[in-house]
């Protein structure tokens, strides 16, 4: 089996847990899954399965969309309401203007500061696991790119932000530091994964009661997770080369190729005659494409 499946992630649910659903049915086929939702959240969560698990890196680069709920005038370590919330003082309460007001700042390429409690590293070990053990856990601030960001209902002390945004985006992160610009604090309540590139939550599977045939019917092309690479259509003779590790000569690139492998990345995905991802390809010299990866078994 190859391919990529759009799974709905429950709330409550861990991410491995999620993904065991498919392992289950699908064993011995590899499973992989790309970008982890905490339990807190739901929505997307992309499974690669077979060769597919060597598209994972890509499928979480693509942007990714969100549906975040918070509360203001609360605080936790975590900041979401998965650890201790702490009601402030008399906190203010902003105007639906002042809010919109910021979220400029909240836009492009920002530096945040992940939770402490999250996946990141700090000296070789998860920064969730020190802060669980009560470590005083301090991340270091990272570049994201937000490319949109709108507040959507607003009832004190409740508020939703609809959230486009790079992967490796902390949307916890905007919350707290949003709340801080207007004078108090906030968490997140709740977490909606709505999109991973192409993949919409309202195409995903509902991963509770899962069969062989339900898994077939949302099996979609690898092809999916390479929206954004253009299509080389194969001769027979080339997927032969491909198939034993050889390089794939061309007599000469279409135009709109050739300026495509010119780019930092320089991939186009190679397909059978029947459109069946082979590999991926990259221009070695001219005339000349190196695979990599191979997505066919040895011969």
């Amino acid at each position: 089996m190859f391919g990529v499946i759009n799974i709905n992630k429950p709330q409550g649910w861990s991410s491995r847990a999620t993904l065991a659903r498919v392992e289950r049915l699908l064993r011995p086929v590899k499973v992989g899954h790309a970008g982890t939702l905490d339990p807190l959240a739901e929505g997307v969560l992309v499974a690669c399965l077979g060769p597919a698990t060597r598209l994972i890196d890509r499928v979480q680069r693509m942007p990714k969309e969100y549906d975040a709920t918070f509360l203001l005038g609360r605080r936790s370590p975590s900041d979401d309401v998965d650890s201790d919330v702490e009601l402030l003082a008399a906190p203010p309460q902003p105007t639906r203007a002042e809010i919109e007001a910021l979220l400029p700042q909240f836009t492009g390429v920002i530096e945040q500061r992940p939770p402490a409690f999250s996946a990141v590293k700090i000296e070789g070990q998860r920064a969730y696991k020190l802060a669980r053990k009560g470590r005083e856990v301090e991340t270091s601030l990272r570049k994201v790119e937000v490319y949109e960001i709108s507040l959507g209902r607003y009832e004190y002390p409740e508020f939703e932000l609809a959230i486009c945004c790079s992967s490796g985006t902390y949307v916890r992160s905007i919350g707290r530091d949003l709340a801080a610009l207007l004078g108090t604090a906030a968490v997140m309540s709740a977490l909606v994964r709505t999109a991973v590139g192409p993949f919409r939550v309202a195409d995903a599977m509902n991963p509770r009661a899962p069969d062989l045939e339900r898994l077939q019917q949302h099996l979609q092309s690898p092809l999916a997770a390479v929206p954004d690479l253009s299509l080389l259509t194969l001769t027979a003779r080339q997927v032969f080369d491909v198939q034993h590790g050889g390089l794939i000569k061309v007599d000469l690139l279409p135009p709109e190729l050739q300026a495509y492998v010119a780019c930092d990345e320089g991939l186009i995905a190679g397909v059978d005659e029947g459109g069946e991802l082979i590999t991926l390809l990259k221009e070695v010299r001219p005339g000349l494409l190196r695979p990599s990866p191979n997505f066919l078994q040895p011969a």
